[in-house]
This record gives C-alpha cells, structure tokens and sequence, in this order.
C-alpha cells in the first residue's frame, strides 16, 4: 500500500493539532481541515504535524546508531518477542490500530510488528524528532509516519487500540484520550540494571542500585488498569563496533567523559537489558488524578 493510500484508509485516526477538527486527504498529496490548516505529505510519505521546530539533541547520528543497536544486533530481542506476544494476544481477532508514542527512528515498532503473527496490526509512529520521523518513513513502508507532539498529538478521540511507549516520556491524559475504551496500552520502564555496564563507565558501579520502579507502576495504574508487570532480564554481547553504536545512541553519554566511553567501547563483554513492561487496560475511567 503506498503512503497516500495509508493515510485515505485512516485519515480517521487523525485530527488536526492546531484547531482539533477531523482531517481529509486533499488532492492525494496533503491532510486538510475544514480550517484549511493543511500538512503535506512529504515524498517518503511521512507527515510533518508540527506547527515550529524543537530543538534537540536528538540527530541523525544517534538515529542510525539506534536503529543499527535495535535491528542488527540481539540486545533487545527478548524485549520485542514478549511485547509482540502481548499484542497477538490482546489483537488475535480483529484489525487493530498500535500507535507507538516517542517512536524515534521507528526500529522498535518495526522489529514488535515484524515478530507479530497478527499481520492485520497496522503501527502509527509519532515523535517530535523529524530526524527520526524521516527516517523511520524512508526505511520502513508499511507503518504511517507522523511528526508530533505528544502533548498535542494528532491522534484522533478514541482512535487506536494500543499504544506502545518504549523508555519514552508519557502523556496519560493524552493516552486515555487516544485509547479505545477497554484499548491496550504497553509501558516498558527500566530497571535497576539496565545499561547497568554502560551506566558504571560513565558513573561509577552501583550508581543504581537502590532504584525501583514503584513509584512509576502506581501512577501508571492511576490512569490505566493494570494487568500485568512483565520483567524481562536479559544479557547480550556486543563487539566493539555494536558498543559504539550503543555510546551514540543513549543520552547517558552526553557530556561523559570520553576516555571513559572510550574504556567502555573497548571492553568485552555482555550488556543487560532489564525492564518492565507494563500492561494496562482503558477502563477506569473515574480513576483520573
């Protein structure tokens, strides 16, 4: 399916950010409201939702190296099989809108629908980063591409059946707004030892050691019911050139100390993924605080 037919079949999903109207697909090359705010959709076919340019220190650099972390190597291969699991599960007997809120460069999303056995999921990526956006949008054609913010998002009331939201920011109230009633909604927060062999380079062993994710899981359960906490505790081995990229892509190196990262890189060894995945419900809607 090409990226105007993508956006014809679900330009319900949508809304405008600007004004909150519905959108329609204007002369297969643009999203239009009755308001004539309008967002072209770009030759790669993802569109750009933002009405200014954030600055960040996201980039492409550390786009690349993300995806190069997330497709090429194993580090988070457990990770994408339990949450592809969920999602077969939960989306087994109909076709199902996933939208994946902070999306970066789109290699999670691809890698969950790529192990789904479930091939009627369609995944809509949302981030402010249009580095990301337009890569996730040139590599990966069978998503739709969006360029948002999630404070604002251009997400349609009621409008998709999950959300996926990987070690990324949260907006609930904008997540219950989004969610069918009774939809899906996956949160995978760290644990303790994730990164842990990264995160002793840069700060000093058992920097850590003390952290939970309590506090997280109750305000998640807050807004969401909560079904299920899946812990997933794994270790891979990265060769020099996988650590690198791993040092490109995480924020936990900015302004580190480069003889450090570079001890870290040329080190052998194996790297832990430790997480949970939070699992919850749209149902308690009264339970708002």
């Amino acid at each position: 399916m090409d990226s105007h037919a993508k956006y014809k079949n679900y330009v319900n999903a949508l809304r405008c950010p600007l004004c909150e109207d519905s959108l329609q697909v204007f002369q297969s090359k643009s999203l239009l409201c009755p308001n004539r705010h309008t967002f072209d959709i770009s030759h790669h076919g993802y569109v750009n939702m933002l009405s200014h340019s954030p600055k960040s220190r996201y980039n492409k650099v550390l786009f690349e190296a993300r995806k190069k972390i997330i497709m090429e190597s194993e580090l988070f291969t457990l990770l994408h099989e339990k949450i592809s699991a969920v999602i077969d599960s939960f989306s087994a007997n109909f076709d199902a809108l996933l939208l994946d809120a902070g999306c970066g460069e789109g290699s999670h999303l691809e890698k969950v629908l790529g192990n789904s056995r479930n091939g009627t999921v369609t995944g809509i990526g949302l981030d402010i980063s249009k580095a990301g956006i337009a890569q996730a949008a040139k590599r990966y054609k069978n998503s739709i591409w969006l360029v948002g913010d999630l404070a604002k998002s251009p997400l349609a009331d009621h409008s998709v059946n999950m959300i996926l939201n990987i070690f990324s920011p949260s907006n609930y109230k904008e997540f219950k707004r989004i969610l069918v009633p009774g939809g899906l909604i996956i949160k995978v927060v760290p644990r303790a030892a994730h990164l842990k062999e990264l995160r002793n380079a840069i700060h000093g062993a058992n920097e850590n050691s003390t952290y939970r994710n309590d506090e997280t899981i109750s305000l998640f359960n807050k807004h969401f019911t909560l079904a299920d906490v899946i812990t997933v505790s794994d270790a891979r081995e990265l060769n020099e050139s996988e650590r690198t990229h791993l040092v490109l892509m995480s924020p936990l190196a900015w302004d580190a100390n480069e003889t450090a990262l570079q001890a870290f890189v040329t080190q052998s060894g194996h790297i832990t993924i430790d997480a949970d995945i939070l699992i919850g419900l749209n149902q308690n809607e009264t339970r708002l605080s």
